[in-house]
């Protein structure tokens, strides 16, 4: 079952048993319980717990609302539809997960390593802790997403479609399964703030915001810098993806 996971094939997208689809989900939803609990342990045992439950809250959204973005994709690139979008979906966050569940042990070593939340530095270390996951969580859900790549070569009509269609997927997966995370927020528990599910305000400020924040305590940088080289890498990402649909234009049989 894992290997399978692991090294997916069209025939999980063709022919998916219900016991299929469902050992997958319950693969998915433990490993994440499990990893969820390594993260917001750093802050207390309640926290973990919290954050045991809300992880696999945020997938579930991610996977509701991309799936149906995915399937529009799909169709529009002439790639896969809604039911084996949605299906690749599952896939690609059970794989991810497996990732983050495997390394769920080291994490919650590491969290017991970290400076108490009630040191002098515990802001330092909720910086360190932040960015250590996000980083890792950003890796496990690429490596997730990349390993449908043989799936989309073998059902897209051209491989540009593919790598087109695998691109719009990282992109969506990233910006909803971030903006999700800031709304289902606290997961890693600043310490100067109590311990709660989530926040009064959930709405209010950003997950691109807080990274910056964080990143601006633990190494000053800040300000015009940052912001300059976000807008740098918008710009980049934008004519990169410009530059890929005209190719996908020009690939396009005349009627």
């Amino acid at each position: 079952m894992i290997r399978r996971l692991l090294q997916p094939t069209p025939e999980l997208l063709n022919d998916p048993s219900p016991r299929l689809i469902g050992a997958t989900a319950a693969i998915t939803l433990l490993s994440l319980a499990l990893y969820g609990f390594s993260v917001g342990y750093w802050r207390s045992a309640e926290m973990g717990l919290y954050v045991a439950v809300k992880m696999p809250l945020l997938i579930a959204c991610t996977l509701i609302c991309n799936a149906s973005l995915n399937g529009m994709f799909g169709l529009l690139l002439g790639g896969l539809g809604f039911r084996q979008s949605w299906l690749a979906l599952l896939s690609c966050f059970a794989t991810a997960s497996l990732i983050l569940g495997s390394l769920a042990p080291i994490t919650f070593l590491m969290a017991l390593q970290f400076p108490d939340s009630s040191s002098p530095e515990a802001i330092t270390a909720h910086s360190v802790h932040q960015l250590f996951h996000i980083v890792l969580i950003a890796i496990a859900g690429i490596a997730g997403t990349l390993s449908l790549h043989r799936i989309l070569k073998a059902t897209c009509p051209t491989p540009l479609i593919a790598r087109a269609t695998l691109i719009s997927w990282l992109a969506g997966n990233g910006f909803l399964g971030a903006q999700f995370s800031w709304i289902f927020r606290p997961f890693f528990g600043q310490p100067r703030l109590e311990v709660t599910f989530l926040r009064p305000h959930p709405m209010q400020g950003s997950f691109y915001e807080d990274v910056l924040k964080a990143f601006h305590r633990l190494t000053g940088f800040g300000g015009v810098l940052v912001d300059t080289c976000l807008i740098l890498f918008v710009i980049c990402v934008s004519f990169l993806a410009y530059r890929l649909l005209r190719r996908l234009n020009r690939k396009q049989p005349s009627s």
